[in-house]
């Protein structure tokens, strides 16, 4: 019998809902998943006491090839912040908004979370 194999977007749906699932269990209230527009997308997009937080996450197995929270290229918070915008200004009301990253490493219940507010 052949084992099962995971895609890499099957891991990556994973751990946006280990990280939500983490998120959660720390107070945020989450508004909406992947959000997309043409300028690009946010995975989670929660409410921390009012403030609206941006999160990226990101997912290393082990750190062979890099940290997770180090992928985040200048240009990719470039296209967050775009996209933060575009769902800010779709929305009437108007609040603080952070941008945070959730760094994930290891596999299974061996899982680290690293929780970066104010990422950039």
């Amino acid at each position: 019998m052949f084992p099962k194999i995971i895609n890499k977007k099957d891991i990556g749906s994973r751990a946006e809902i280990n990280a939500c699932n983490f998120l959660q269990r720390n107070g945020l209230k989450l508004l909406t998943k992947n959000y997309y527009c043409r300028h690009g997308e946010i995975d989670l997009i929660m409410n921390d006491n009012e403030v609206i937080v941006f999160i990226e996450v990101r997912y290393r197995k082990n750190h062979l090839y890099g940290d997770a929270k180090e992928s985040i290229t200048v240009h990719k918070q470039k296209k967050i912040r775009t996209t933060a915008l575009h769902y800010m200004q779709s929305k009437s009301e108007q609040h603080e908004a952070r941008f945070d990253v959730i760094a994930i490493t290891g596999e299974g219940s061996l899982q680290n979370f690293e929780w970066i507010k104010n990422a950039f």
